[in-house]
């Protein structure tokens, strides 16, 4: 087997792929990729602007995604990976999606679960962040600064 296949980071930067996509159409840069059985079941990013939906933020998309794939409307041994600290609409979703696991990249502190809503996660959910957060916020920063 290849030594960091299946690690977190490998997973992430499929996740910062999906953001750049964003990036490059205008979206705020986040991507999101689920995984279960360590493979890649749903891929997504921010397409609020494209879609003129509110809702659109990468993490919903990909659970939904997954959902499809799996024919299921729980993603039980599933793990979502996000560049961005989901915020309280997205960690709402998994918490009804009952996903096994989040790791995220980028803290939010403005508008990040963990600043305006800290006990909305499944309290069985595993949560792991900073992964690869100095890359995730580089896009951030990016994007903004190409913005203003």
């Amino acid at each position: 087997m290849i030594e960091g296949l299946h690690s977190d980071e490998a997973f992430m930067r499929e996740a910062i792929k999906q953001a750049q996509y964003g990036f490059e159409e205008g979206e705020i840069p986040v991507g999101a990729v689920v995984v279960c059985e360590n493979r890649i079941i749903a891929r997504a990013y921010n397409q609020v602007e494209k879609l003129q939906d509110v809702t659109a933020h990468a993490e919903i998309l990909a659970i939904t995604s997954a959902e499809n794939y799996l024919g299921t409307k729980y993603l039980a041994n599933c793990r979502l990976f996000v560049t961005l600290e989901p915020c309280t609409m997205c960690i709402g979703a998994t918490y009804w999606s009952q996903l096994d696991e989040i790791v995220y990249g980028a803290a939010d502190e403005k508008r990040g679960f963990t600043t305006m809503a800290p006990n909305a996660p499944h309290p069985k959910v595993k949560i792991k962040s900073g992964v690869m957060a100095d890359e995730c916020g580089k896009l951030m920063t990016d994007f903004f600064k190409k913005i203003r």
